[in-house]
């Protein structure tokens, strides 16, 4: 079997979408469709079930994905510290991040990377729509992400940036033109939701202001490219961390600063029990030039 039809069919087993898997592969609907015949052929039993709706695993199928998935991922991570080592590094360390502000962290990473020369840090992006999957699986080894984080398998280290929230809207809508507004406005406009678990979300997105009144939630988005559209055509507003405004400040879009809102914090978090001396050391670092400042 070729390496790039288990791709595909891993791929597929994770998608279930015939189209979706083609698009993350870059290959055609046709290369997928064939790869998969091709193997249930050389298997003997059919790996999906499939109608015009849904795609699922049979039993065989499932059990191939278990059998292969491990091993695939291993030869990956093998290639991976081959080059590393290629480059005089022996570690890696992934880390997380819904922020987008990562200059901002630049001193914490240079003194890390200073300190543990043969380490390379792997920056991932993380989607605020499942805040906490890429960690819970182990794809990333330790998450920078807005605080606070009540999650007992979740590790919280030490916070590492704060800043202000400010309200996004379309650049025409009625708040753009105020100096600030206040969480009781929010009760006259529709947000934007989609970020979770609740409690977390409500940090930036309460359910009701400070006097009682019902905030209405409306689209549901899981990254800020999602929310462009949404905030330029005025179909809902959305509370943001000030670094948006750097990051993405665009002509359509207005930034207004929330009076009332307390400071957002940045921390660290990492799987509980999965820590490791890199994970312990870049916290420390953080933490140590948190107190130095």
């Amino acid at each position: 079997m070729e390496l790039r039809d288990i791709e595909i069919f891993l791929v597929l087993a994770e998608e279930l979408h015939f189209t979706r898997t083609a698009e993350r592969l870059h290959v055609t609907q046709a290369r997928v469709s064939q790869a998969i015949k091709k193997q249930e052929r050389r298997v003997g039993a059919a790996l999906f079930e499939r109608d015009n709706r849904n795609v699922t695993l049979t039993p065989i199928g499932q059990r191939l994905f278990d059998d292969i998935e491990p091993m695939y991922r291993g030869l990956h991570e093998g290639m991976d510290r081959a080059r590393l080592a290629a480059r005089g590094k022996t570690g890696v360390l992934r880390i997380g991040s819904i922020a987008v502000n990562l200059h901002d962290f630049r001193r914490l990473f240079d003194t890390f990377a200073h300190d543990h020369p043969t380490c390379e840090v792997q920056l991932r992006h993380v989607d605020f729509g499942d805040p906490f999957g890429q960690l819970r699986a182990g794809e990333i080894d330790m998450q920078i992400v807005w605080l606070p984080v009540r999650e007992p398998d979740l590790t919280v280290g030490p916070v590492i940036y704060t800043e202000p929230i400010v309200l996004a809207v379309g650049a025409t809508h009625p708040l753009a033109s105020r100096d600030s507004v206040c969480y009781e406005d929010l009760a006259d406009e529709t947000v934007m939701g989609g970020a979770r678990p609740d409690y977390w979300r409500e940090i930036l997105v309460p359910l009701r202001t400070p006097s009682g009144r019902l905030i209405r939630i409306g689209p549901s988005v899981s990254n800020f490219q999602e929310m462009i559209p949404i905030l330029a055509t005025g179909e809902a507003v959305s509370p943001v961390h000030a670094q948006a405004a750097r990051y993405y400040a665009r002509p359509d879009i207005a930034y207004v600063p929330i009076r009332d809102a307390p400071p957002g914090r940045w921390g660290l978090i990492w799987r509980t029990g999965h820590e490791t001396e890199l994970i312990r050391s870049f916290a420390d670092t953080a933490q140590h030039l948190g107190s130095a400042e």
